[in-house]
């Protein structure tokens, strides 16, 4: 009662801004102007983001940055809170957010850790529309508490690249390298994965798996998890690299394990890019100068963008443009792109310049009433 009652003042401010009458003519020019800037202000939708990652970190930085991007270009408030890593901390500051005074208008979450149904818990009767990023719900979970839209109708939607896809692109490319280098013979494969938990690391894994059963020639000799940390992927790669010498190509699902991976190798004298190549994803800095030095072989990119495409929506939706009707209510976008080498140098200016100024009103509907999709990718970063 106490949400339904917030919406509804808010409502009958807007009716009330809104609704003033023009009392003389020689004041409708301005007063319309104040009034279209009013109505606006009114109007424009509310958003809080629950980062999952940590605020030090480049990935979920980046993630951030370009959604903050979009946010000042729609004209929405945005408000990101970092978990730092920690599932339970992110639980309690949904609880925090959903139970304010002053709650956003939309709750946007990744299901990291499987927090997910816990946080549309929390959301029931709160009034704010909940709407998932990166990781939605798994299939187990979805088979217990409804799809979005049904049992928590104020879950909207959500906004996932294609992970799978990733882990195959990254696998059959390093493959591709591998035989160059290669050309006859069985070739050893290692594997790094993130967090065995997330749906994220599962997906890339079944991209791998995918692309070694076309190439029986290719033996993966381990897969690990490295929890997407540097420093555990070190230490694992200390034990695995001796254990299995004639490895050649390295499979990480995340650039953090793949230094990690990296630097036990240079230890040992190998020598990334040329008897030991190098497959893996993410968009930092550091990463996308490996991949112009060549210590990275395949460098796959673009799911950082997923947070600023998903404002996109939420600002449609708030326009009363339901994005389900062009393209569904849970979207599975192709966001990765390999990245050659000029592509990594272009994405690297604006990864350190911070620069994300793209028109983000030209991949709205609103004004385009002929769009039938959204056309979401990493492209336009590129351009």
């Amino acid at each position: 009662m106490v949400a339904q009652g917030r919406h509804q003042g808010r409502y009958n401010a807007r009716l009330f801004i809104c609704g003033l009458p023009v009392l003389k003519q020689s004041l409708q020019v301005v007063l319309s102007l104040y009034l279209a800037m009013a109505c606006s202000l009114a109007s424009a939708a509310s958003v809080v983001f629950l980062n999952p990652g940590k605020s030090t970190e480049a990935y979920w930085l980046s993630y951030a940055q370009f959604m903050q991007a979009a946010a000042k270009d729609l004209g929405m408030p945005l408000q990101v809170i970092y978990a730092e890593r920690d599932p339970q901390r992110m639980v309690e500051q949904a609880r925090a957010v959903l139970q304010a005074t002053n709650r956003p208008d939309y709750l946007v979450f990744v299901n990291e850790d499987y927090a997910g149904p816990e946080i549309l818990r929390l959301s029931k009767d709160s009034g704010v529309k909940l709407f998932a990023v990166s990781s939605t719900l798994t299939v187990d979970q979805q088979s217990l508490i409804g799809q979005s839209r049904e049992r928590y109708p104020n879950w909207i939607g959500s906004l996932v690249a294609n992970d799978e896809e990733a882990g195959y692109l990254m696998a059959s490319r390093l493959i591709e390298r591998g035989r160059a280098l290669q050309p006859a013979g069985e070739m050893q494969l290692l594997a790094f994965s993130g967090a065995k938990q997330t749906p994220a690391a599962q997906f890339r894994e079944r991209g791998l798996q995918r692309a070694l059963a076309e190439h029986p020639d290719v033996r993966l000799r381990q897969l690990v998890y490295s929890e997407w940390n540097r420093q555990r992927a070190y230490e694992q790669a200390q034990q695995l690299l001796p254990r299995h010498p004639d490895a050649t190509l390295i499979w990480a699902a995340n650039d953090e394990m793949a230094f990690g991976a990296m630097r036990a190798a240079e230890e040992l004298g190998r020598v990334p890019g040329k008897d030991l190549l190098f497959a893996t994803l993410n968009n930092s800095a550091e990463v996308l100068q490996a991949r112009l030095d060549e210590r990275v072989s395949v460098l796959v990119s673009g799911h950082f963008t997923a947070g600023g495409w998903a404002m996109v929506l939420l600002h449609d939706y708030a326009a009363g443009l339901d994005f389900a009707a062009r393209g569904g209510k849970d979207r599975h976008d192709a966001l990765f792109m390999q990245l050659d080498k000029p592509q990594s140098q272009r994405l690297l200016q604006r990864i350190q310049g911070k620069r994300y100024d793209l028109d983000f009103r030209r991949f709205s509907v609103v004004g385009h009433p002929r769009q039938h999709d959204y056309n979401f990718s990493l492209q336009p970063l590129l351009d």
